[in-house]
């Protein structure tokens, strides 16, 4: 099927519907009202569930293996190759489906706020509260802009359509597909909105990369003084929380590029987790869930409509979508300079690894390619100790690059902008998990705050024995001792047996990567 066949049929599939196009919140809350897609909450935002999958189905994601890509792509169990046959036969069937419902929902967006480097896209949905979605994620463009839009990517999202694995060459009955060739991304038999926006992601970690533009899952901020700080950490870390500063401006919460002209967020919104939400503890994700937001999967009592989100009922990965504005010191557009300082979290629930370490150029490569975390017991099954975890640039599953592509990127531009790199641990502190205690918040904050204004770049540090990491003898605001792990612990020998054990997972981690210099490899931790 030619490129412009395939775009003749999405455009025959849409002139046979009743299409809304590019429908303002209001509107689209109107329609999945009607079509009993899920409710109003007291706060004014819409509640939906999402069924069977409450949160991305990793296994059934797939890149098409075309010729254009072939030589280029990671191809593995995280991108998983398929067939171009199975893909526009599915297309095919996908397009027949909505085609034979009375209505359905187009919008067209924009991802990237810099507008040198914007993928302008087209989000077909079979729910209204997917196009609703899709609204405060991507990027609004102005009415004018809208009239000369001209999608370079489309998303067609049929959750109700459902694959025949023994037919349709899929795993399940879910797939996410994207084509790299037919610029599109085809999703069905999950209802889950996030597939949408990480879809995109995906697609803007390959062609950033292709532009010379490194793209980042992380968060971003920027001080009075403009000075910028990028926040990279997997789920759990403290991300959101650490980035959130009232006192700095929040550039984006989640997908960022840095360009030569510095860093842009890629999204127009935040997708925030809001289990266990208080105004008390998150003042802004909590105050930015209004009329307009959708929540994904959140108890709602049935009397009050108030959202309960301590009742992980349907599931923990309970989630908010709301437009970037409304955090109140959010930027628009989103775009700033080149960072000063680069912050990876951690929470190390072995706790060993020091709350805050200074990283070389080659450190900060090695753990960017590491990407640790811990697991704690009980938050799958299973697990019955804490599980150290490692996902590649902290972002595995939507780098369709070598990962060594993207870490080559982060050290020329180290080099290049003389940024300070600091490796922070909000994990444990005087004990692993069940013995130590969480790291206390106040102190990791005047950590984080200290790195950010300089205060740590001339301070004395002593190098750890395990990890090599350079600690801060001082850091205003934290006692000296919490900032030597092994002083925090009543039994030495004890921390000295988990560090060798947490090194060791660290260097087989590594391992799997081949393609990596001497100088990076030895910059890990070591158990020699």
């Amino acid at each position: 099927m030619s490129t412009l066949h395939f775009e003749t049929e999405l455009d025959r599939m849409v002139k046979k519907n009743t299409v809304h196009t590019n429908l303002p919140a209001a509107r689209l809350i109107e329609q999945a009202l009607n079509r009993n897609e899920g409710l109003i909450t007291a706060t004014g935002a819409f509640r939906a569930t999402t069924g069977a999958y409450t949160g991305r189905s990793p296994k059934d994601k797939f890149i098409v293996d075309e010729r254009s890509v072939h030589e280029k792509i990671e191809w593995g169990s995280v991108n998983q190759p398929i067939s171009t046959d199975v893909f526009e036969s599915l297309y095919v069937k996908v397009l027949d489906y909505l085609g034979k419902k009375d209505e359905i929902f187009v919008r067209d967006a924009i991802a990237g706020a810099d507008k040198q480097h914007q993928l302008p896209i087209r989000i077909v949905n079979e729910f209204a509260w997917h196009n609703l979605f899709a609204s405060q994620l991507f990027i609004r463009p102005a009415e004018k802009e809208l009239e000369t839009l001209v999608p370079e990517f489309t998303i067609v999202s049929a959750p109700g359509f459902k694959a025949d694995p023994a037919v349709d060459g899929t795993n399940s009955e879910t797939f996410i597909i994207i084509s790299f060739e037919k610029r599109t991304v085809l999703i069905g038999g999950t209802e889950y909105a996030g597939e949408m926006k990480k879809s995109i992601f995906s697609v803007m970690n390959y062609l950033l990369p292709e532009k010379d533009i490194f793209s980042m899952h992380c968060s971003a901020n920027v001080g009075q003084e403009g000075d910028v700080a990028l926040f990279f950490g997997l789920s759990g870390t403290g991300k959101t929380t650490l980035s959130a500063d009232t006192n700095r401006n929040l550039i984006g919460d989640d997908e960022h590029g840095w360009s030569h002209n510095g860093v842009f967020n890629i999204e127009g919104g935040c997708y925030a987790k809001c289990v266990n939400l208080s105004e008390e503890k998150e003042p802004q994700i909590f105050n930015a869930i209004r009329f307009g937001s959708v929540l994904e999967n959140v108890v709602v009592d049935e009397e009050t409509r108030e959202p309960d989100y301590d009742d992980t009922f349907f599931t923990e990965n309970t989630r908010a979508a709301y437009p970037l504005e409304a955090i109140p010191n959010a930027m628009t557009p989103s775009v700033a300079g080149h960072p000063n300082t680069i912050i990876f979290l951690t929470a190390d629930a072995f706790g060993v690894l020091p709350p805050i370490s200074r990283l070389t150029k080659e450190q900060a490569m090695y753990h960017f390619l590491s990407g640790y975390t811990s697991k704690l017991a009980g938050t799958e099954r299973g697990i019955t100790e804490p599980t150290a975890t490692f996902s590649t640039c902290f972002g595995a599953p939507f780098l369709p690059l070598p990962a060594y592509r993207y870490a080559e990127m982060l050290g020329e531009r180290i080099n290049q902008h003389d940024v300070e790199v600091y490796l922070v641990n909000t994990g444990w502190s005087g004990g692993p998990y069940g013995v130590g205690s969480r790291m206390n918040l106040t102190y990791t904050r005047a950590m984080v705050q200290a790195a950010l204004q300089g205060e740590l770049a001339a301070v004395e540090t002593e190098t750890d024995p395990f990890f090599g990491l350079q600690v801060p003898a001082h850091c205003p605001g934290v006692p000296d001792e919490v900032l030597l792990p092994r002083q925090t612990w009543q039994d030495k020998d004890a921390y000295d047996a988990k560090a060798i054990e947490l090194a060791s997972k660290f260097e087989e981690n590594f391992k799997k990567f081949r393609d990596i210099s001497d100088e990076i490899r030895e910059a890990g931790p070591s158990t020699k």
